[in-house]
């Protein structure tokens, strides 16, 4: 009889930082696609209005905005009917929010999940903000509907929206990497979220233009705000604005790069106490 060779395999979790592994993204992408699915189902199930909460939400938001902001308080809007000129906004920030607010739960939301199978826990937070995807266009559909309503038609820059809509989801996507990994430590990140996502909107050009910060250097700091360059990026592609990607659009890009980098690198070191902790 032939002598049998056993082998082990031992698992041990990584220590320090560690390699962001994008190749197992890659080998994943039908798990990705899978989460992409049921945060879709999971969001509507149940509901008495579905899918139109997506549209909902920002018009709604767009409403009160034209009555305080447009009428009341007669904020410019850059020669732009003001209920566009907010809306414009609010549908790439609502896709930015949303995807942040489901991102930075996601870890804990799906614990079960994570403790049963081995696979990179990137493309949890990655899913959630992903599934944002049918809200913005359901939201942006109404924006056409708008567009065609008051007469305006779309610039030659709308083949910049794609770009556009990448940096939002890189921005998203960067934070919510950070909450994410942090809410499975802190359990009170979560109620966090609502503020930061409140604070951030009155800080990004939505209710008013930035072409009232006159100062070139304060528009510089501005831009460090990424969803100021999406923001002022849609008006312009598609309402003709002048708020042409400038050195506020590459400021918005590198702070939106550097947050999505840090965030990936911070979520892989934490990474191998989610199993534990959550």
């Amino acid at each position: 009889m032939s002598d049998q060779v056993s082998y082990h395999i031992r698992l041990e979790p990584t220590r320090g930082w560690v390699a962001l592994k994008l190749k197992e993204l890659w080998e994943y992408r039908e798990l990705l696609f899978f989460l992409v699915w049921r945060d879709i189902k999971v969001r509507y199930k149940q509901t008495i209005l579905g899918a139109s909460w997506a549209i909902l939400q920002p018009f709604m938001t767009m409403i009160v905005f034209s009555l305080f902001f447009g009428r009341l308080a007669q904020i410019p809007s850059d020669g732009i009917p003001y209920p566009i000129f907010s809306y414009a906004a609010l549908v790439p920030w609502t896709f930015f929010a949303t995807g942040l607010g489901m991102s930075s739960n996601s870890l804990v939301n799906s614990s079960n999940l994570i403790k049963k199978i081995y696979f990179p826990r990137l493309v949890i937070p990655m899913g959630s903000v992903m599934s944002g995807a049918v809200d913005f266009v359901l939201a942006f559909t109404v924006l056409l509907l708008m567009m065609v309503y008051y007469s305006i038609l779309p610039t030659i820059n709308i083949v910049f929206l794609p770009l556009l809509l990448v940096l939002a989801f890189m921005t998203s996507l960067g934070v919510g990497l950070w909450l994410s990994a942090m809410n499975v430590q802190f359990r009170d990140i979560r109620y966090t979220v609502p503020f930061i996502t409140q604070f951030w909107l009155f800080i990004t050009p939505i209710a008013y233009p930035s072409s009232l910060i006159k100062n070139d250097m304060l528009r510089l700091i501005y831009g460090l705000n990424p969803m100021t360059g999406v923001v002022e990026g849609f008006r312009w592609a598609l309402l003709g604005t002048d708020t042409a990607p400038g050195p506020i659009m590459l400021v918005s890009f590198v702070t939106a790069l550097l947050l999505l980098v840090s965030g990936a690198f911070y979520f892989r070191r934490m990474e191998r106490s989610f199993a534990d902790v959550v």
